[in-house]
């Protein structure tokens, strides 16, 4: 009776052991999985940490600042007059490059201009000082001295084909006393395929709008560019004058451009890019 009660009581100390070992193991096990959990959130916070000083402590990189370019307009071998005749001149205190329309009566408009073939242009801003007026012996029925720059041209010379977006002004409309004749004082295009009479009557008054521009009179002109869109500001506005979202030309020369009937000068132009 003894060893059967000695057996029994040496199995259940067996039992009870190994059930506190179990327990033992299993809080020892629960204990380490925390362990290593925490130890892993503080490394993942510590990494954060460090990414974060250090987007906080690295200064932005700067935009390389817009290089501006002083464009001769003496030198005429480096420009293609088309349709013009160009000279040298002092006007109204000012060297300048006097343009003059000298296209046949019955070519079509927008093929009158200088291209200037060192300047390259795609996106930036162009300044420059300008007069138009009408030529005193103008055949047209409405000369109005249109004047203004071409940008991003390209000229297919074997197929004499000319392709650019264009502001230009009629000095003749800014202090005219018919309204509507002011509110078409400046005038956006894009050759040869939206000319202004287009424009006009497909989007009517989008693509022009008023200036205070005198003819004969020395006129700044600011342009700036960048992919599609582009603003045109006149003596030094803080606000553009005329506004266009959807340019048609991607890249290419600049131009002095000039309309039926013109006499234009044209002075410092400068670009930036």
């Amino acid at each position: 009776m003894r060893k059967r009660h000695d057996k029994l009581f040496e199995t259940y100390t067996d039992k009870r052991c190994a059930t506190g070992s179990d327990k033992a193991n299993f809080v020892s096990q629960a204990h380490r999985s925390q362990v290593f959990a925490m130890k892993s959130l503080i490394a993942a916070i510590a990494v954060l940490a460090y990414l974060a000083i250090g987007a906080l402590g690295q200064a932005p990189s700067p935009k390389a600042a817009a290089r501006t370019t002083t464009i001769p307009l003496d030198k005429l071998n480096e420009q293609q007059p088309r349709n013009v005749k160009t000279e040298w001149v002092t006007y109204k205190g000012r060297k300048a490059l006097r343009v003059i329309d000298a296209a046949p009566p019955d070519a079509a408009d927008g093929i009158q201009l200088v291209i200037l073939n060192k300047a390259e242009f795609r996106d930036g801003t162009i300044q420059i000082e300008l007069t138009g007026e009408p030529n005193p012996t103008a055949k047209s029925a409405a000369p109005r001295g249109f004047v203004g720059v071409a940008f991003r041209v390209n000229l297919d010379a074997a197929k004499d084909a000319l392709k650019y977006d264009c502001f230009y002004l009629r000095p003749t409309n800014g202090r005219a006393d018919d309204q509507v004749r002011r509110n078409h004082s400046t005038q956006y295009i894009s050759h040869p395929d939206f000319p202004w009479f287009r424009l006009r009557k497909e989007f009517p008054e989008k693509y022009e709008s008023y200036a205070d521009v005198v003819p004969a009179e020395w006129t700044k002109l600011k342009i700036e560019v960048h992919g599609e869109k582009a603003r045109l500001y006149v003596q030094g506005a803080p606000q553009p004058a005329l506004v266009v979202n959807d340019l048609k030309q991607a890249q290419g020369k600049i131009a002095l451009w000039v309309g039926t009937d013109t006499i234009a000068h044209f002075a410092n132009l400068r670009v930036s890019q």
